[in-house]
C-alpha cells in the first residue's frame, strides 16, 4: 500500500478533481476544532454531470455505485482543499449518502458502499466510518446520488 492517501489515489488511477463551486448559499467545507464537514457532493466529473434520474428506474445499481464513488472523490477533494495534505486525516468519522430512489428500490446501502469502499481504499483503516444511506424522492439537478462526510484531522 502506498504511503500517502494522495499516492493511493494515483495508484487507483484516479485524480482529485477541482472543488466544485457552491451551487447555492453554502461553503464546500466547514471546520470546527479537529472535525471537517463537507457539504453534500454530487457526481460532477470535470465540471459536468453525466447520469440523471432515480436508481431502480433510469439508473441501474452499478451506475449508482460508480456515481457514489465519484461523489466520495469530490468529498475528498474538498477535504484536501481545506486541510492541505490528506495525511492530516486521522479518521473518516461519518458518511451520509442520499440516493434518489424509485419507489420499489431498496438497495441504498449497496449504492453508498461505492463511497465507503473508495474511502477505505484511499485512507486504509482510517477510512472506516459510521454511515447512513438514505433513500430520497429527488436530489439537486436530478442526480442519482449525493454524499457528504465528516473527517477528523490533526
Amino acid at each position: 500500500m502506498a504511503s500517502t492517501p494522495e499516492e493511493r489515489i494515483r495508484e487507483l488511477g484516479l485524480e482529485l478533481p477541482e472543488v466544485v463551486a457552491p451551487l447555492a448559499s453554502y461553503v464546500p467545507t466547514m471546520r470546527t476544532g479537529s472535525l471537517v464537514y463537507t457539504s453534500g457532493q454530487v457526481p460532477f466529473v470535470k465540471g459536468e454531470l453525466h447520469v440523471f434520474g432515480k436508481v431502480g428506474a433510469e439508473v441501474d445499481l452499478d451506475q449508482a455505485v460508480e456515481q457514489a464513488r465519484v461523489c466520495a472523490l469530490n468529498c475528498v477533494a474538498a477535504l484536501k482543499a481545506e486541510v492541505g495534505e490528506l495525511s492530516r486525516v486521522t479518521r473518516i468519522v461519518k458518511v451520509v449518502g442520499f440516493v434518489a430512489s424509485a419507489p420499489d428500490f431498496y438497495g441504498q446501502p449497496q449504492v453508498i458502499n461505492g463511497a465507503s469502499d473508495l474511502l477505505g481504499e484511499i485512507f486504509g483503516p482510517a477510512g472506516t466510518h459510521a454511515r447512513s444511506a438514505v433513500g430520497v424522492a429527488v436530489l439537486p439537478r436530478n442526480v442519482p446520488v449525493e454524499v457528504e462526510l465528516i473527517a477528523e484531522v490533526s
